[in-house]
């Protein structure tokens, strides 16, 4: 078979090879710097529901356990989000998507702030869930087209922290704002800055060049945004042919995720995705709520919640340098091991203030930090048309596993278990993720040898 670079004209530039080799500039920390703006808002929005759960259950008269619904309606709208976005965004671009998802999640947010009663809630929550689904896979694609290969993990890594560095600080200041406030002012914070930023995003944020590319659109904006990369505007010319040395993708991206034999790694992908997701989802939405029923004050509560999402930001900056040289799935693997061990300390602290916390920045590095990782895992995976369709369909698989999570939880409680127990139960996830991850590093391993036999050119990733 032959390879369509065979019939590149001559002085044909690979953009992929240029992006690699030019060294990391203005231009590069400014798409990664909006990238992590979104994000932390995307975790601000996503968590802020888990600080006023209990306080709308008093206020409302509402059991505990019926938040449970709340909870699980916002993460499937994130699923929804997350497959719907991700395929529209290999089709229309990664901005246009991007501007839409975070007006979105901002306008809905904002309404969240006059809910009056449990049904209208449920609304809200769904809707902005759309919207803050729909941005977090085109926030890494961007990211890891932008990122020069030896850099990528790392980038992707620091980009993500944003989002539990949004939760994190979104706890303390919940603590802080709902005693002044009432908790309305969560949503009005949650809700006004992704809208402020949502017309910033349309004069600041490029579109993919990787995009521009792989669709043949648009060469004039290639010229100028490799002009920008580079730092040499004038060298660059539309007439140029550029190229990404990919296959191309054509029809339904989603059937392509089982093509060329990435159907074990996807499927494995998946299973890691879900898991982990569903540990992370459970504890930053019932964490709250479980220790305050164990005894402990609600800002203590809320800031055990911010500890474990510090633990992520940490996890996130270190693991992805240590992907970086030594590869990703031994480390991640290890990872989510660790931190079913220390789930299990964290659950019978007992009121251990330093156990308690300590643990909770273990487990975060392990669950958190080790999700920032798989997603930088996950672009690798797949070549710029799947990009999005594949980080999209790997977290919208996991937001399955992030609905189920919190809505055990809530059943669970219903069932009076103890929160002890409760928190427990969330290790064996972590170490059936742990499991999945060694696997897709053999899987992996595997269809790199197929690929090496293939004739035909590797798609660069």
């Amino acid at each position: 078979m032959k390879s369509h670079l065979q019939n590149l004209p001559p002085g044909a530039v690979d953009v992929v090879a240029l992006m690699d080799d030019v060294p990391v500039g203005r231009f590069h920390l400014l798409v990664l710097a909006i990238c992590v703006v979104i994000a932390m808002l995307d975790g601000f929005d996503t968590q802020a529901i888990a600080f006023v759960a209990p306080l709308l259950s008093a206020q409302w008269k509402l059991p505990m356990a019926q938040f449970s619904a709340v909870f699980g309606i916002g993460l499937l709208g994130l699923t929804v989000g997350a497959l719907v976005f991700g395929p529209v965004a290999d089709r229309l671009g990664r901005k246009v998507v991007l501007i839409a998802c975070t007006a979105g999640f901002g306008a809905f947010a904002l309404a969240t702030a006059w809910a009056s009663d449990f049904h209208t809630l449920l609304w809200l929550r769904f809707l902005t869930g759309v919207g803050l689904g729909g941005a977090m896979p085109n926030i890494i694609a961007m990211t890891a087209e932008y990122a020069p290969h030896r850099l990528r993990a790392t980038a992707i890594t620091v980009m993500f922290c944003g989002f539990p560095l949004g939760s994190m600080l979104g706890g303390f200041l919940a603590a802080k704002m709902i005693p002044l406030w009432g908790w309305e002012s969560v949503f009005l914070l949650g809700g006004i800055l992704p809208l402020l930023l949502a017309p910033l995003l349309v004069v600041l944020l490029p579109e993919s060049v990787r995009f521009f590319v792989t669709h043949a659109r648009h060469p004039e904006r290639v010229a100028a945004i490799l002009g920008k990369i580079t730092g040499e505007p004038g060298k660059h010319r539309a007439d140029v042919a550029y190229y990404v040395p990919e296959r191309k993708v054509s029809g339904f991206t989603g059937r392509h995720l089982f093509t060329e034999h990435r159907a074990g790694s996807t499927l494995l992908l998946w299973v890691a995705f879900f898991c982990n997701l569903l540990v992370m989802y459970f504890l930053v939405n019932w964490l709250p709520a479980l220790l305050k029923q164990s005894g402990y004050p609600l800002d203590a509560a809320i800031y055990a919640t911010s500890t474990l999402n510090l633990g992520g930001v940490v996890g996130g900056v270190v693991l992805g340098r240590l992907i970086d040289r030594m590869g990703p799935f031994t480390i991640l693997g290890v990872c989510y091991a660790t931190a079913a061990v220390f789930i299990g300390v964290m659950a019978n602290a007992g009121g251990n203030g330093p156990t308690l916390y300590g643990s909770l920045f273990i487990v975060g590095i392990g669950v958190v930090g080790a999700q920032i990782g798989m997603n930088a895992v996950a672009s690798s995976l797949y070549p710029t048309g799947l990009r999005s369709t594949g980080i999209g369909w790997a977290l919208g698989v996991g937001r399955l596993g992030s609905i189920l999570g919190p809505t055990v939880g809530g059943l669970l409680l219903a069932q009076a278990w103890a929160p002890a127990a409760i928190l427990q139960m969330s290790l064996w996830p972590a170490l059936v993720a742990a499991v999945a991850v060694f696997a897709l590093g053999r899987s992996v391993h595997r269809r790199n040898l197929r690929l090496a036999e293939d004739p035909t050119p590797r798609p660069a990733t």
